[in-house]
């Protein structure tokens, strides 16, 4: 069973690029909150959140790439319906 993406079992989950987009917000939101602070360990902290950032979109064009693939080929899914997956075993 998956906690927070869309299933069988699962039919209120999310889309994987979804949860990634709202991650990429929450990281946006507190990048803005330490943007000013000049202590090493603020700028330390962004750096990394920016580089984050480059990776979670990287992750979410990957996530929106699959879904393009699916629609293309099976249709747009009906997990959320409580309908079977479009790929995978049961």
């Amino acid at each position: 069973m998956t906690r927070f993406l869309v299933s069988e079992e699962n039919p209120a989950g999310l889309r994987l690029e979804d949860i990634l987009h709202a991650i990429r917000m929450d990281v946006i939101t507190r990048c803005t909150k330490i943007m000013n602070d000049p202590k090493d360990e603020a700028r330390h902290v962004l750096n990394n959140n920016m580089k984050i950032l480059t990776l979670l979109s990287e992750a979410i064009a990957y996530a929106e790439d699959s879904t393009r693939v699916l629609n293309k080929a099976f249709g747009p899914s009906h997990a959320a319906q409580g309908g079977p997956p479009r790929i995978g075993t049961v």
